[in-house]
């Protein structure tokens, strides 16, 4: 797919991080990107430097979903470009004892289902909907109607103690990357999925210099953490490249992760 001017994208969490520097890398080629988060603050921000749109939207919302559609394609056009970065860490092992009185305890219920909701049902519903409006767009000459890119984990196959529900919902987002690309086969869209490792990215700015230090020795190489832009040229090389089609693809240095 060619990025110019004429392309518009969506790009869900776009207000920071990963989704902000994709944003950005879209932009930097011409295309019109709406981005999609709930920080409307900085969300304008980005936008206003990018020459976007921002629309508010809970992903995990299918009306706030659908709104926001609305909303980008009144603003760019039908997109043929979605880029999915939305979602949320969560911490909490299965079942746990505490160590003082040796009360057993689980996971909270409604903690699974919210991680499941954002990082799962959120990535579904924007693909969903973004392809239903994609197929009613003429492909070029190659048929190509539009390409989408989302954003699993590492945790999808090296989850952690205490990563259960965050493991499972990356685990979701990479398999069904290949199913819907089979879904879309007959429609020209294509989808793939990254599997990010460790990124410099807001969640572990907070992080003491020290704990970051011992982070970045964790990867095998380079031993430093991913750069936000780093994980942008891929994505550019998943939605130009018309031949990656139903991938999931590490990003990581190498790195496998540890029980703990």
């Amino acid at each position: 797919m060619r990025i110019d001017d004429s392309t518009a994208a969506v790009v869900t969490g776009g207000a920071s991080g990963l989704g902000e520097a994709s944003a950005r890398a879209l932009a930097a080629k011409g295309a019109r990107v709406a981005l999609f988060d709930l920080n409307a603050e900085r969300g304008q921000a980005v936008a206003a430097e990018i020459g976007g749109t921002f629309c508010q939207v809970d992903v995990s919302d299918e009306a706030s979903v659908d709104a926001g559609f609305a909303a980008a394609r009144a603003a760019h056009g039908q997109e043929r470009v979605l880029v999915c970065c939305a979602g949320i860490g969560t911490i909490g092992k299965t079942v746990k004892r505490d160590r003082d009185s040796g009360a057993i305890s689980h996971l909270p219920v409604e903690l699974f289902l919210k991680t499941i909701k954002v990082n799962l049902l959120g990535t579904f519903q924007c693909v969903a909907k973004a392809a239903t409006g994609m197929m009613t767009l003429d492909g070029p000459a190659d048929g190509e109607r539009g390409a989408m890119v989302c954003t699993a984990s590492v945790a999808a196959v090296d989850g952690q103690i205490g990563q259960v529900a965050y493991a499972a919902s990356k685990a979701g987002v990479a398999g069904m990357t290949l199913p819907i690309a089979r879904d879309f086969m007959s429609e020209g869209i294509r989808i793939n999925t990254i599997l990010p490792g460790i990124f410099d990215t807001p969640l572990l700015a907070g992080l003491p210099e020290k704990a970051r230090e011992v982070l970045s020795q964790s990867i095998p190489f380079p031993k430093r953490l991913g750069r936000p832009e780093e994980y942008a040229e891929l994505v550019l090389l998943m939605l130009e490249n018309g031949y990656f089609n139903g991938e999931t693809v590490r990003l990581d240095g190498a790195i496998r992760m540890p029980p703990r």
